[in-house]
């Protein structure tokens, strides 16, 4: 099954769910229809509210300290939590669930283009926030869906490389950059450890575990079994990401920037992300998921994606 059939199965099921609320309240409780319907979506909310604090609790168990100029007080905690949980909804209740790959062409660019790669059970439809701004400045790019979701991440590789192919082609550009969310990060490590460096500018991961996390334990699949953290303080990276790290020469981190909050609520610890030889920049009061829709992250995403022209 792909995500976006899972994310359109679990609407339906939460639909179903609404509805069997509210005809039980309107049917033996004698709720008027609006008020029934109301309190069926609100059930529905407040299950997946649950579940968006649920992991936030769960990251704080494995978080690493976070700096003092990123401290947060109790608004710009809720805050968080608000923005986050926006956009977990947004993009699994909508955008990823229609969301399949697409590619733009802009032949007159002079920017190089850019492939993006999506994360853990997710698809294209996650940067559905980056790509009008690639639109708007004419940059060329394409999306990959990386199926199937819960499989083995050198597995991704050939989708990578066909899709990088065909931009380059497309575009006559002779190097691309990768934005990469999450998981996806991996991938393209795992793509430059099989097909080298000499098509990519820059690879911008955005919340990738590059040193794995530990929430990853509680994941279905081969690919959260290779994210997966430990609490052995002498070697808490699973062992695919110990060889993946093994592989990368001094040049190829340099080619790496990574993005990563120290609120994240997936990634803990959260310097899990930063990645020694790579230019890492630090945010902070940021979930997850909108790391790939906030407004300071995007804006640091299009600097680095505009510094690089579309020919060397």
């Amino acid at each position: 099954m792909s995500t976006r059939a899972l994310l359109q199965l679990l609407l339906v099921v939460q639909a179903a769910a609404l509805m069997a609320i509210a005809f039980a309240l309107h049917r033996w409780l004698g709720a008027a229809p609006w008020l029934a319907a109301l309190a069926g979506l609100a059930c529905v909310v407040v299950v997946r509210l649950a579940i968006s604090a649920n992991n936030f609790a769960m990251a704080a168990r494995y978080a690493s300290p976070a700096p003092a100029c990123f401290a947060l007080g109790p608004r710009a905690r809720l805050r968080l939590f608000a923005e986050e949980f926006g956009a977990s909804m947004l993009a699994s209740s909508w955008f990823m669930a229609r969301g399949s790959a697409a590619t733009r062409i802009y032949p007159e660019s002079c920017n190089a283009p850019v492939l993006l790669l999506h994360g853990y059970v997710a698809n294209s439809g996650y940067w559905a926030r980056l790509t009008p701004l690639l639109d708007a400045a004419r940059i060329s790019h394409a999306t990959v869906d990386l199926e199937p979701m819960i499989g083995d991440i050198d597995g991704y590789v050939p989708a990578v490389e066909k899709a990088a192919q065909a931009l380059l082609a497309a575009t006559g550009s002779d190097k691309l950059v990768v934005v990469a969310h999450s998981m996806g990060g991996l991938v393209a490590r795992a793509w430059l450890r099989r097909h080298g460096t000499a098509r990519v500018a820059r690879v911008i991961t955005l919340g990738t575990p590059h040193h794995g996390t530990s929430l990853a334990r509680f994941g279905l699949g081969a690919n959260a079994a290779q994210m997966r953290r430990t609490a052995d303080a002498e070697a808490p990276e699973s062992a695919w990401l110990r060889a993946l790290a093994a592989s990368e020469s001094a040049a190829t981190r340099a080619l790496i920037t990574s993005i990563y909050s120290y609120h994240d609520n997936i990634v803990a610890p959260q310097t899990s992300s930063r990645l020694p030889g790579a230019r890492n920049i630090e945010f902070g009061g940021m979930g997850h998921v909108a790391l790939g829709s906030n407004a300071r992250v995007l804006a640091e995403v299009m600097r680095e994606i505009g510094a690089v022209p579309a020919r060397a």
